[in-house]
């Protein structure tokens, strides 16, 4: 069964950046779409955004185009989130997720992800 392992959280001034890591194992990720997902305090889990298997195609949602960037590395079996330029509002618990996807292009709000990492926690402020 596929496991993730996310880390790479902290507190950071707005404006700063983090880079989280989402650390998978159990299985391999050739066919899986990975997706970053986040929920704030009283508020529903939301895509942040997703890679294809292959690493070619991006989807990110509206609020953090421009300031985020997703990768991966297979070979080390590892996604990325790059954070930049971070807003109070991107303050929340951080979670990986995995979805079989073996052509197309994934997205984060179709569902279907599954194998939840334990989250790391982000929090922005001055």
């Amino acid at each position: 069964q596929l496991q993730f392992v996310e880390s790479g959280g902290g507190s950071v001034q707005p404006g700063g950046s983090l880079k989280l890591s989402c650390a998978a194992s159990g299985l391999s990720l050739d066919y899986y779409a990975i997706g970053w997902f986040r929920q704030a305090p009283g508020k529903e889990r939301e895509g942040v955004s997703c890679i294809t298997p292959s690493g070619g195609t991006t989807t990110d949602a509206d609020s953090v185009k421009g300031r985020f960037f997703i990768y991966r590395d297979n070979a080390k079996a590892t996604v990325y989130l790059e954070m930049n330029n971070l807003k109070p509002e991107d303050t929340a618990v951080y979670y990986c997720g995995a979805l079989f996807l073996p052509h197309g292009i994934c997205n984060t709000v179709s569902g279907g992800y599954e194998y939840w990492g334990q989250g790391t926690q982000v929090t922005v402020s001055s």
